[in-house]
This record gives structure tokens, sequence and C-alpha cells, in this order.
């Protein structure tokens, strides 16, 4: 179970980054309220998309429940642990992988998976156990001993995952985990996230590709502007939609909330 209640961030701005926003009349001064207000509930057993366009508080958010980021107000509660009083205990439970994440190039897939297993505490007969049935499931076991830098964006992919949950956590965070793959090595880690949540395991990923959501989506949450614009179930979207597309419902919800905030009403 992941509860987060009334997050908020911001963020003091360089001077480069304020002539970068300095077009955007939202952020005219010294500060980027990047969350604000946001609250999202994801259940074991099921998957939680959140979605918004850039720039939307998706990845603050997301790093702030993974407790890379101290929010400056709100609650974080991670499988019964309040991750603000003891972020320690709250990452045991917890996996995170990012789109971006980096590996070891030196180490090969093996060595990877071992150092983060110990990291965690993960015993020998655990870790084995563990890394036979990732290595079987993510097709591994082929470029297990062969270094890192010397595998395919897709391979490396693969490797990330495994030593992500290598410790078992009860709860999954993926921050866009299929961007830059190719067809079949995406389509990999949809199956894995579908794993995860047959295997009862609360899974919270973020994307911007309309068609994982309707793989893979079971609830969603909807940030722009640092808020919620949509909380409930992919279902209840889908019949507020009418016959627009997930993508043209999707648009819809940002330009209304968009037309909302230029005439000052609230943005819900």
């Amino acid at each position: 179970m992941i509860t987060a209640e009334h997050l908020a961030k911001r963020f003091t701005l360089s001077r480069q980054q304020r002539r970068t926003l300095g077009v955007d009349g939202r952020q005219p001064g010294r500060e980027l309220q990047a969350v604000d207000d946001l609250s999202l509930r994801c259940r074991p057993g099921r998957i939680f998309a959140l979605l918004g366009p850039n720039g939307a508080g998706k990845t603050t958010a997301l790093r702030m429940i993974a407790t890379l980021l101290r929010p400056d107000a709100g609650r974080i509660e991670i499988a019964g642990i309040d991750a603000l009083k003891d972020p320690v205990a709250a990452r045991r439970k917890l996996g995170f992988l990012t789109g971006s994440t980096r590996l070891y190039e030196r180490l090969t897939a093996e060595e990877t998976l071992r150092y983060y297993a110990d990291l965690a505490g993960v015993s020998a007969a655990d870790y084995r156990r563990r890394r036979d049935a990732l290595f079987a499931s993510l097709g591994i076991d082929a470029f297990a001993d062969r270094r890192v830098g010397k595998l395919s964006t897709g391979m490396q992919q693969k490797v990330s995952i495994a030593r992500t949950i290598i410790h078992d956590p009860e709860v999954i965070v993926f921050d866009e985990a299929t961007s830059g793959l190719d067809v079949i090595a995406a389509r990999a880690i949809i199956q894995f996230i579908r794993k995860c949540r047959d295997d009862g395991k609360t899974v919270l990923f973020s994307t911007h590709i309309m068609s994982e959501v309707t793989l893979l989506a079971d609830d969603l949450a909807i940030v722009h502007g640092g808020r919620t614009i949509f909380d409930g179930t992919l279902a209840e979207f889908t019949a507020a939609s009418g016959e627009r597309s997930l993508e043209e419902a999707f648009i819809h919800r940002i330009e209304a909330s968009e037309a909302t905030s230029a005439a000052g009403g609230p943005r819900t």
C-alpha cells in the first residue's frame, strides 16, 4: 500500500532555470512549486498509473514517495511505515526504477544483482532463489556473465529491474520504465509489471505511452501543475470520456485544467 496525502514540494530556481521558465507566467519568481497538495492511494494487487505532461510534477512526486526527496508538507506511508519518520525502514519495503537508472558498467549482470542484494541484506539462500527466478522471468540467463557496459539498452533495463526487486519489496515504483526501449524489450517489462500485480504487490508507474495505460492500469491519476486533476479507476475515466480515445480524453482534461486555471478557478 502507498498512501500519500497533501504532498507539496518547492524548489529554488537557478538564474538559468528562471530564464528558461520565464516564458511561463505561472513561475515568474525564484521558486518553482513542483507539487502542490497532491494525494494518492495505491492498493496491493493493483497497478496505479500516474499521468501528466512534462513538468507536471510526476517525477518529483515519485521521488518523494521513494524517499529520495523530502516533501515540504504532507505525509507518506509505505506498506504501513511512515516514510518521513523512518525512511530507511520504508526503503526496505520499496523498489524504485526510473528510465534513467544507471548501473556499474564494469560489473556483470550477476555481479550487479549480488551487489544490490548484499546492500539490502539478502541472505545467500534467498539471493540464489530470487536470482534464479528473476533471471528466468526476465530472460537474463543468456547474458548474466557479460559486463553491463556491453549490454543493449533493453538488457540493461532488465538488469535494473532485477536489482530493483532483488530484496522482494512489497511496493514497486516504475518511473518511465520503458523509456527508450524497443518494442520487444518494452513488452517484457510490461509483462513483468503484470506479474508484480499478480503476486499481490503494490505497483505505481508513470508513463507517457497511453497504450501502456490501457494494457496495465487498474487505477490512475492525472497530475497537472503539481496537482491532481483526476483520481479514480481506469474504467471510471474511460466511462467519463465518452467516445474519446484515452489520449484524447487525457488532452481534454489537461486543456480543461489550464482553462480553469487561466480563469482563476480551482484546479480539480
